[in-house]
């Protein structure tokens, strides 16, 4: 835990060395007083005393969560500001700000919840408290705080649903980027269908939004519905569908037309078969699609002739990340918007499947059960397996949050220009190559962890050669002079993954998206 807070404080100030102003006070506050309610989080989970169950075999993971947002807000907001773009500027602060908020109620829970109360503690997150209010009373308009207020509010709701619904999915780091997150989508999306303003805003961005949005609206009516009915019967299963059916085309579908302001089924097709190249890569990720499930059949089939307890191996579980990587790359270098839009869909396909395992819902309920099973690990120890979605989220989240607007046309300079590549370099090459090299070759083990340093060192040697290749293939990268700046990078979120115990498919991407970006 200490070299896991060490690392943040590390990236925290690297990140504000390039990119100093008012914020970076707060940031550094905020890092503090986490740093000592992590403590306090970690001791109520040993005990039991936590409000609701979070995940075990973890610590609480507050301190590397709790930063990921405001320093998102912080270098998007400089990004913008360079490009002169006013309106995500501002967006950007109320990013960060909105963050630093949502870190500072999960830390004032804590110290709340402690007994007996921790008095340095407490002097230490008023004084965080403060200096962030401070600066937010001087840096966002009326609008923008009541914007930021909304987000808290539709936080602490979901959190204290689902976190009920779901207990040992999360821990209270993860709870806080993945509620946050969404309570985040959620409020952009009430903000923006009460202000349409006919041609303003990408399609593709609304379509994100709503997606998000309405798959958790989904799994919340099904969660309530089937406390009063079994869901497992073949008359609940027909009735999940058809009010799929109905919430899908009566409630989500004119949401969005009012919103793209076109038919949306007729746009996405449009969409999707717009080029020829779009065409070849809607086939190749289908052959892909197609070698994973068998991958899937495959070692069920080996399960069933050799053990039923046998699980799949590190090794097994990497086949996919893989393949998520030579789904990712073609997309990111020939068509970035197809590459968008396919994984918004893509997320919502697994969500849905996950729903129908989950309730266990016919004809395909029980069989997703007992196919997934075999590739279940610690960190899927609630009711809900998350990790496959965790991985499409860490390679999708640099795409969907790279600041398009405020990129400069054509060729992208500089380390910024690797941003959108954040999850195929910390996710699909380095975590995927100091796995395997670790597991089979790795002997010097890092102190406290059962990662080892040949890992590691692989993963970053991995990733220069991964950077190599794509200044090679995609023509619109150019470094200049960057590459110290990404070795950097590179090197310190490749130990983050060594030392941490959240889900570093989340985790990670976003770290190494932040350092890229500032």
């Amino acid at each position: 835990v200490l070299v896991e807070s060490l690392l943040v404080f590390v990236i925290v100030l690297s990140v504000h060395a390039v990119v100093w102003d008012r914020f970076s006070w707060c940031a550094v506050a905020l890092a503090v007083q986490a740093f000592y309610v992590q403590f306090k989080w970690d001791r109520l989970l040993q005990l039991g005393g936590a409000v609701f169950q979070f995940r075990g075999a973890a610590n609480s993971g507050l301190l590397p969560a709790s930063m990921v947002i405001p320093l998102l807000g912080v270098v998007m907001k400089e990004r913008c500001r360079a490009a002169g773009i006013v309106y995500f500027e501002r967006f950007g602060i109320v990013v960060a700000s909105t963050g630093m908020l949502l870190a500072l109620f999960l830390s004032v829970l804590a110290v709340g919840i402690t007994k007996p109360v921790p008095t340095n503690t407490c002097i230490l997150t008023g004084i965080a408290g403060s200096v962030i209010i401070y600066t937010m009373k001087h840096s966002l308009t009326v609008s923008e705080v009541i914007e930021v207020l909304e987000v808290l509010l539709i936080f602490v709701y979901l959190s204290m649903i689902l976190l009920y619904l779901l207990p040992r999915c999360f821990t209270p780091g993860e709870a806080l980027l993945v509620l946050g997150g969404v309570s985040f989508v959620l409020n952009q999306l009430i903000k923006r269908s009460l202000n349409v303003i006919e041609g303003r805003g990408d399609p593709i961005d609304f379509f994100l939004l709503v997606a998000v949005v309405g798959v958790v609206l989904l799994g919340l009516f099904f969660t309530v519905l089937f406390i009063f009915m079994d869901s497992g019967t073949w008359i609940s299963s027909l009735f999940f569908h058809m009010m799929t059916a109905v919430l899908g085309l009566g409630v989500i579908m004119p949401w969005l037309y009012r919103l793209i302001q076109r038919n949306p089924l007729f746009w996405l097709l449009q969409f999707l078969f717009q080029t020829q190249t779009r065409l070849y890569l809607l086939m190749y990720w289908t052959l892909l699609a197609a070698s994973a499930c068998g991958v899937v059949f495959y070692q069920n089939a080996k399960r069933s002739s050799e053990s039923k307890k046998h699980q799949a191996s590190t090794i097994t579980r990497k086949y996919f990340h893989f393949i998520v990587v030579a789904t990712y790359v073609p997309g990111l270098i020939y068509d970035r918007q197809l590459l968008y839009v396919a994984a918004v869909l893509c997320l919502a396909v697994f969500i849905f499947l996950e729903y129908i395992r989950y309730f266990r819902i016919k004809p395909f309920g029980q069989t997703l059960r007992h196919l997934l099973s075999l590739f279940l690990d610690e960190r899927d120890s609630g009711p809900l397996i998350l990790t496959h979605i965790y991985l499409l989220l860490g390679m999708s989240l640099p795409v969907w949050l790279f600041p398009r607007p405020c990129a400069p046309k054509g060729t992208l300079a500089g380390a910024g220009a690797l941003v959108p590549y954040s999850g195929v370099l910390a996710v699909g090459v380095g975590d995927t190559i100091a796995s395997v090299f670790g597991s089979t070759m790795g002997e010097i083990k890092w102190p406290g962890t059962k990662k080892t340093f040949e890992g590691t060192m692989t993963a970053i040697f991995a990733q220069i050669i991964a950077v190599a290749l794509i200044l090679i293939f995609d023509s619109s990268v150019n470094l200049n002079s960057s590459y110290a700046w990404i070795l950097v990078s590179v090197s310190l979120v490749s130990l983050l993954e060594a030392y941490t115990t959240q889900i570093d498919n989340l985790l990670l991407p976003l770290y190494l998206q932040i350092m890229l970006m500032a």
